[in-house]
């Protein structure tokens, strides 16, 4: 179950890195504007619906990894949405990943693959008590405010974008967490107790204001800004929101060292894939 589950988390990552890759190529043609507004205007471009089809697999992917296995083992593997989604673009914008990009991409994987080895989570329940949703809810919904309020117009574009990446991530780990407490109310009661399920319309909710917070930071500033703090902050709120809503476990002990070196590797590829991008070489040039 561990191994399927780690199987279709990959295959969403790949899904959404899709998606991340047409819906940037998207939004960089779209001079100003901002929610609503913003989605409307991107609607018309065909790369966007591309984008939007692949966020919808990744959506069914991600359904299918969390059905069999932890969220503190799907989720972080999302974090290969970021290689996966520079591996994409490359060829889609006609640019050459130089060797420091290379090597970037292979610490994430070594990095990650390090992380959940030493950690190695782990959980076998996959509802929760209001009594443990309702701090969250709270704790989640409060965030995403406080992003709005800090990200209005006139601060700066980095400031602008690694908030609104922050929000999206905890969007992200909130929307897991509601699909997997959904998926398993589907699988164990039906479709009809599916329909009934708050967390189904919870999680629909929660994954269109992830969409807009990321459109958002994607055009407020640079990938360097909004990528790291999408990335890695959807992984560790998704760990968190493991352990506090499912009872997930982690190894800790000694195991906490491998478990930082792989973080700390981790955190250095996406830095540098962030660097990395912005001098991409023209194929064609």
């Amino acid at each position: 179950m561990i191994a399927l589950a780690a199987l279709f988390a990959v295959l969403g990552a790949a899904s959404n890195a899709m998606g991340t890759a047409f819906q940037r190529k998207a939004a960089a043609t779209v001079a100003c504007g901002g929610g609503l507004r913003l989605v409307l205007a991107l609607a018309r471009r065909p790369a966007w619906l591309v984008g939007i089809a692949g966020v919808v697999g990744a959506a069914a992917f991600q359904a299918l990894a969390l059905l069999n296995g932890p969220l503190a083992l799907v989720q972080p593997l999302f974090i290969l949405e970021l290689p996966f989604a520079l591996l994409i673009a490359i060829p889609l914008l006609h640019r050459r990943l130089p060797r420091a990009g290379w090597g970037a991409v292979a610490g994430v994987a070594a990095g990650l693959a390090l992380l959940l080895t030493a950690a190695a989570p782990a959980g076998a329940r996959d509802e929760a008590s209001m009594a443990r949703w309702i701090p969250v809810l709270i704790g989640c919904l409060g965030a995403l405010a406080a992003a709005v309020v800090l990200a209005r117009p006139g601060r700066s574009s980095l400031f602008r974008a690694a908030v609104l990446g922050s929000a999206s991530a905890v969007s992200n780990a909130l929307t897991a967490a509601l699909l997997k407490s959904a998926t398993a109310t589907l699988a164990d009661d039906g479709f009809e107790a599916f329909l009934r399920c708050w967390q189904t319309y919870g999680f629909a909710v929660t994954g269109v204001a992830a969409i807009l917070f990321l459109e958002n930071a994607l055009q407020a500033g640079s990938l360097a800004a909004s990528q790291p703090a999408l990335t890695i902050g959807d992984a560790l709120v998704s760990l968190v929101l493991g352990i506090t809503l499912f009872g997930e476990t982690v190894r800790t002990g000694w195991w906490l060292l491998p478990e930082a070196a792989g973080a700390a590797l981790i955190v250095w590829g996406v830095l540098r894939l962030t660097r990395v991008v912005p001098h991409l070489q023209d194929v064609t040039g």
